[in-house]
């Protein structure tokens, strides 16, 4: 069987050759969820901002199902958020025909609720503007140009690749995906999804890497090309001179694919991207059969709102990113940077 052990994805700026320690603390990691609307104050749903800290999005949610009296099932959420954190995110609790619950009994050292509001709809997965993060480096060497990299990263961005996180512990998630695809049966639906999802974003990845590193951000013939903001996209019609000067000046974006049943055409940007998907068949067709629409992704992350403070060797560093994207695809252009709590286990189990 192929071995989908992750690579070392192109990095725009280089590699750095700074280092630092992330996650010292939880509270070197902060990240608020931004929600795109604003509770209606009335309806069945109830909707928390809860801080947590070092909980998981489900140790929290099974917490919540526990106070109030209800199902697990009747507690959602946006977005799962680290356990090794400080993260304040939003979750909706349906709670039919009953009185609302004193919340605030649940704030201990680890949670705090900060607002609770009733709403009329269930807080889908995905329903956030973005995410807002604060994090602190430690044991910082800088390296050669870290300054330079700051402001780099600040003007042009970085690959918009899907975090280690996404693949499971060595790319498993993905191996799990072939498994899948080949024809072994799994019966959690989660557990499906999370395969699906792993063997997209390994794709992408893909193709994002080897993109920036064949042709860097040089626009290709029948390139498919996003707005700023949304997801609309529209195919680049051969000779449009405008083009390179549109994404130079943040216009349009850059995009690739998120694999599925496979809608391009036969230019040199559809070629390019079957080309590289097509080096694992099994992933690109079990993808297909499984009825994936084929959708687009900025090639590039650009952080907004950043700004960063140096002291000594500790930088703090703060940004908003959209909704699906990763703090760790800013930070690996950044400098190369261990975990604190991975190096502690390697510490204990070594």
């Amino acid at each position: 069987m192929t071995e989908y052990t992750l690579p070392q994805w192109h990095y725009l700026h280089g590699q750095p050759d700074g280092y630092a320690i992330l996650r010292t603390l939880p509270e070197d990691f902060i990240v608020e969820e931004a929600l795109p609307f604003t509770a209606d104050g009335e309806g069945e749903h109830h909707l928390l901002q809860i801080r947590k800290r070092l909980l998981t999005t489900h140790q929290v949610a099974q917490k919540l199902a526990s106070f109030a009296g209800v199902k697990r099932m009747d507690v959602s959420w946006a977005g799962l958020k680290d356990k090794y954190g400080v993260t304040s995110q939003w979750f909706s609790v349906r709670i039919p025909g009953k009185e609302t619950p004193d919340w605030t009994s649940l704030n201990d050292d680890n949670l705090e609720v900060l607002q609770a509001l009733r709403h009329g709809k269930k807080l889908r997965t995905g329903t956030l503007s973005g995410n807002r993060f604060v994090l602190t480096l430690r044991q910082l060497q800088p390296g050669t140009d870290l300054e330079r990299r700051l402001e780099q990263i600040r003007a042009h961005g970085v690959p918009n690749y899907f975090g280690e996180q996404r693949f499971g512990h060595g790319g498993r998630n993905v191996e799990r995906a072939a498994e899948m695809f080949a024809g072994k049966r799994i019966k959690d639906r989660n557990k499906r999804s999370i395969y699906l999802s792993a063997a997209r974003s390994f794709l992408f990845n893909q193709v994002v890497s080897e993109r920036l590193s064949r042709y860097g951000l040089v626009p290709l013939a029948g390139d498919t090309l996003m707005m700023p903001t949304g997801g609309s996209f529209f195919k680049s019609e051969p000779g449009d001179a405008e083009i390179p000067g549109r994404l130079q000046r943040g216009e349009l974006r850059l995009s690739a694919p998120m694999a599925g049943e496979y809608l391009g055409g036969d230019d040199d940007a559809d070629r390019f991207e079957q080309e590289v998907m097509g080096r694992w068949p099994e992933l690109l067709q079990g993808l297909k059969d499984a009825r994936m629409d084929q959708e687009r992704r900025p090639l590039l992350l650009c952080p907004q709102q950043m700004s960063w403070q140096l002291e000594g060797d500790t930088l703090v560093l703060s940004f908003l990113l959209p909704a699906g994207a990763y703090a760790t695809s800013v930070l690996r252009e950044l400098v190369s940077y261990e975990e604190a709590h991975n190096i502690e286990n390697q510490t204990v189990n070594g």
